[in-house]
């Protein structure tokens, strides 16, 4: 067996060596005995899901808090973790760059992968030159203790969204003005919805707050645009908001969909069929906008009408951290961080990888 992969080894080192002698022939006539693809076979994806994410080859990406990533072809499932170069299994979110790279915002830094490798770029994004920001179409942005950054594909530009006048404590990790999500409008101005400011709106020259109705004070977990241009704002207490560039809508009190002992007493309290801890927000095909809440299911919006499906309809759990749409527009939803649910128009359906 030993003499066999010495003599595979040699065979390997002679093809290798002449490419250069017949490029055509390397190109045209060999194979390769077999293909290295990292990561490890899973029988499912694993659990806290916070993620998911098709790239544009349409494989299914899920960002696991804990457990790494996983991919999904369509017939198996691929594990990755620090030991295949992830800089932490605690994954918070996926993003593909305009040049085909995929980016895993993590716990402990921010990496890449392309063709099998992952490369860190945590201290490349920590110390890139602070500038304007000037967005381009297709990049992304990475947040950090010490603001934002944005990656146009080829520039790190760091940048900050809080007053010149902010000092924030050195001696806390807590910011006002972390960025827990961002969204760029059809206009191409950019959205950043923060811990405790609100929504911030930067049009490519200056950064306007929305704020009132109890938007800032929770932290803003999701934004979206629907295909008419509303803005649609999930608040972690204040609840679900739209805004159509001039008047900000509390949906939340105005139907009576609250929760005052989380949001105003600050106590840690989930309350069944209320609209108030909204941390996903998406748009099925019929124009229905979907709010995943943390404590009390999914509601459906339709112009005046709300409804609200939970453990009842199917769902596996009441906590929806994610509502992701695929490239057909079908919505996936991630209950109780470990199940992936599908809805069919009447109930929710778990789906099952294996």
């Amino acid at each position: 067996m030993k003499l066999f992969s010495f003599l595979l080894w040699c065979h390997l080192i002679m093809l290798s060596s002449c490419n250069g002698q017949n490029d055509n022939f390397a190109k045209t006539n060999f194979s390769p005995f077999f293909t290295f693809v990292l990561g490890d076979t899973a029988a499912d994806i694993g659990k806290n899901i916070d993620c998911i994410f098709q790239d544009k080859d349409n494989n299914y990406w899920f960002a696991s808090n804990g457990e790494g990533a996983y991919r999904y072809d369509g017939k198996k499932i691929l594990h990755y973790t620090t030991k295949h170069g992830l800089c932490s299994d605690y994954v918070w979110a996926i993003q593909q760059d305009v040049n085909g790279k995929l980016w895993f915002t993590t716990r402990d830094g921010i990496c890449s992968f392309d063709e099998n490798t992952f490369t860190d770029y945590t201290s490349t994004i920590k110390n890139a030159a602070f500038g304007k920001l000037t967005y381009k179409k297709g990049g992304l942005f990475f947040g950090h203790a010490d603001g934002m950054c944005f990656y146009d594909g080829t520039t790190f530009t760091n940048f900050t969204i809080h007053p010149p006048t902010y000092k924030p404590k050195i001696s806390s990790a807590y910011r006002e003005y972390s960025v827990y999500c961002t969204l760029v409008d059809n206009s191409g101005k950019v959205w950043f919805g923060t811990q405790e400011k609100g929504v911030c709106c930067y049009d490519g020259e200056s950064f306007k707050y929305i704020d009132g109705k109890d938007l800032d004070g929770p932290a803003v977990r999701s934004i979206y645009q629907d295909k008419k241009g509303m803005l649609w704002f999930g608040n972690n207490g204040g609840g679900l908001y739209s805004y159509d560039g001039k008047t900000l809508r509390n949906i939340t009190e105005e139907r009576n969909l609250g929760n005052d002992k989380f949001l105003k007493h600050k106590m840690p309290v989930d309350k069944a069929g209320s609209l108030a801890r909204v941390f996903a927000i998406n748009e099925d095909k019929h124009g229905n906008i979907w709010a995943g809440t943390v404590d009390a299911g999914v509601w459906k919006f339709h112009g005046t009408t709300l409804t609200n499906y939970t453990t009842r309809n199917g769902l596996a759990g009441n906590a929806v951290y994610v509502i992701y749409k695929d490239k057909k527009g079908e919505l996936w939803f991630v209950s109780n961080g470990d199940a992936i649910n599908r809805f069919d128009g009447e109930k929710f359906s778990r789906v099952n990888f294996r």
